[in-house]
């Protein structure tokens, strides 16, 4: 996927995100749909998605996920994970 792949480069992967997935205890999980797995096709339609990507934050405190856009950004990610920005 094109997009994921920009958003790995220009959101994701970048020194600070990384560092704030480090600081705050984030765990960055990533599902290859390249087959058609069947749990990623369950859980992109649980989200009302027929196709990726599907971006999931989910909150400190087990309070429901948040459905990311699908453009990401550094700042973005940056304001949801860290509590003083967000």
């Amino acid at each position: 996927c094109v997009t994921c792949l920009l958003n790995e480069r220009i959101a994701i992967a970048t020194s600070p995100v990384q560092q704030a997935f480090e600081q705050y205890g984030v765990a960055y999980l990533k599902g290859d749909w390249t087959n058609q797995d069947p749990e990623i096709t369950r859980l992109l339609r649980e989200h009302d998605r027929d196709g990726v990507p599907l971006y999931l934050y989910y909150p400190p405190g087990g309070r429901a996920a948040e459905v990311l856009p699908q453009i990401l950004t550094e700042s973005m990610l940056l304001n949801r994970i860290t509590p003083e920005r967000g």
